[in-house]
């Protein structure tokens, strides 16, 4: 695996280590007010079991280098699913994180394929294969 790559994978997952701890603390009021209104479990039990996961994918992003591939590609995925709430909160207009106007809000969704992306090149999904005829 190259550095660069390397350094993506970690520098996701000790990211992600930090959103997922400030989930369960200090950020906790802001993550609830992201949650859409239209999300069918409660705001605290959602920002709690996102922290949790978000805390177990930054980890293991970390910690198990060999499981990269699967790790950046669930990573991805959480990423995709969460998406929708993104949306929702420039829909709904909710106040977050300095998120205090639609251009704000809507600047920000943009942001969410990168973190696609960096998941996938981190766990090693977006490389040139070579052809060896």
């Amino acid at each position: 695996m190259s550095l660069p790559r390397t350094l993506a994978r970690v520098a996701l997952g000790a990211a992600m280590i930090g959103a997922g701890v400030a989930h369960l603390t200090s950020q906790r009021e802001e993550f609830q007010a992201q949650v859409p209104e239209w999300f069918p479990l409660e705001e605290d039990l959602t920002v709690v079991g996102s922290g949790v996961v978000e805390i177990a994918l930054g980890a293991s992003f970390i910690a198990l280098p060999r499981r990269r591939r699967l790790v950046g590609g669930l990573l991805a995925a959480f990423f995709v699913m969460i998406f929708p709430g993104n949306v929702a909160q420039y829909v709904e207009g909710t106040d977050a994180f300095g998120l205090d106007t639609d251009r704000k809000r809507l600047v920000r969704l943009f942001f969410q394929p990168l973190l696609v992306l960096w998941a996938l090149y981190g766990g090693g999904w977006l490389r040139r294969r070579t052809r060896t005829d």
